[in-house]
């Protein structure tokens, strides 16, 4: 009886200590999968431009092979012509950028200037003020110190202000060659992609055991390629749009190197909710440039603020659906996350990417929880 009970009590604290281990387990595969995404980031997000540009691309392809024109020929030639405007619009945006560019250290300064005017004024109204009556509780006071101790601190935070625009401007030209190396191997990974793709995936599915599965991968890949290609088209179009009506918006009002805002607009609205904010942000500076403070900054903003409105809250829901809205705060933590792993190219990828998750969630039935978490209104 002893021996029953003693086997029964080793019994629970082997399974106690499996479902005590097994959640351990799982929270080291998550904290490893993220340090792999965040120190190996180089090589990762090339791979997800390429699968996603690919999976919006592999449609067209193999269309135009039915028409016996070669894989290669096509995707050379869509890849071409999807470069051109992105590189007709760079080219006709350099001018202006590399302006701004340059006006980046002149606004530190500027800053600079009117953090001094600001601090010298309270000094002088300091200076105005009446002395007040020595008293006992003087002696717990640091009066003699306290004015070269404020001098001192508003000259440190105007000179970090002055290297501001400087540091800006190297952190740029350092990320340079880094994005033009992603870029460029994106670019041949695409090709590659789309040219032996279909070939090697057809090969992984008829190594899978059961025609079921088989039937299950293929179905898994036409549906995910389905749904995420009309979901980019349509958010790209919708953006296109947005850009192009701001910039028309601007340069009615008459705001300088409208074209540039416009571009700026539509590439940060692919950031929901935290885009548009930015893109507030820089319509404001852009127009306390040109108009000073003044009463005439309010028309950039408020022509951008109408469009956005009026995309964000009527064109957007009805064009997508409900089918394929996700819950906002979901979409916020989810930007936190990529932005945090991945910097700028992880917030422009996160939506995207939790698209393709909702999708191969939905179509394998499996973590249900999550998936309702994720469509949650």
């Amino acid at each position: 009886m002893q021996e029953t009970t003693t086997s029964n009590h080793s019994d629970k604290n082997s399974s106690n200590a499996r479902l005590i281990n097994i959640p351990n387990i799982q929270w080291i595969l998550v904290l490893a999968v993220i340090y792999t995404l965040y120190f190996a980031q180089s090589l990762i997000i090339p791979l997800v431009l390429t699968v996603l540009v690919a999976l919006l691309l592999s449609p067209l392809v193999s269309l135009l092979q039915n028409f016996f024109i070669p894989r290669a020929i096509s995707s050379i030639a869509l890849l071409a012509m999807l470069a051109t405007p992105f590189t007709l619009v760079g080219v006709e945006l350099v001018e202006p950028a590399q302006r701004w560019a340059k006006l980046i250290p002149q606004l530190s300064v500027q800053v600079t200037k009117q953090v001094e005017s600001i601090s010298s004024a309270f000094d002088e109204q300091a200076k105005t003020q009446p002395t007040k009556k020595s008293s006992i509780f003087d002696w717990f006071s640091n009066s003699k110190t306290s004015r070269p101790t404020e001098k001192k601190s508003a000259t440190v935070v105007t000179d970090r202000i002055k290297q501001n625009g400087m540091e800006l401007l190297v952190d740029a030209l350092g990320a340079a060659p880094l994005f033009f190396a992603q870029l460029l191997a994106s670019v041949i990974l695409i090709l590659f992609l789309l040219i032996f793709g279909p070939g090697l995936f057809e090969a992984f599915v008829k190594e899978m055991p059961t025609p079921e599965q088989q039937k299950k991968a293929k179905r898994l890949v036409t549906m995910t390629q389905k749904q995420l290609s009309k979901y980019i088209i349509t958010v790209s179009v919708i953006n296109l749009g947005l850009g192009l009506t701001t910039a028309c918006a601007l340069h009615f009002i008459g705001l300088e190197d409208a074209l540039l805002w416009g571009v700026i607009v539509g590439l940060l609205n692919f950031i929901p909710y935290a885009g548009s904010v930015i893109g507030l942000v820089i319509l404001s500076l852009a127009g306390v440039v040109q108009y000073g403070v003044t009463l005439a900054v309010l028309f950039p903003v408020g022509a951008y603020l109408v469009l956005n409105l009026l995309e964000s809250q009527f064109i957007t829901p009805t064009v997508m659906g409900k089918h394929m809205l996700i819950n906002p705060l979901v979409i916020m933590v989810w930007l936190l996350i990529c932005g945090w792993i991945w910097g700028l190219v992880g917030v422009l990828l996160s939506v995207p990417i939790l698209v393709c998750i909702k999708l191969v969630l939905s179509e394998l039935n499996i973590w249900k929880n999550w998936l309702r978490i994720i469509e949650a209104a």
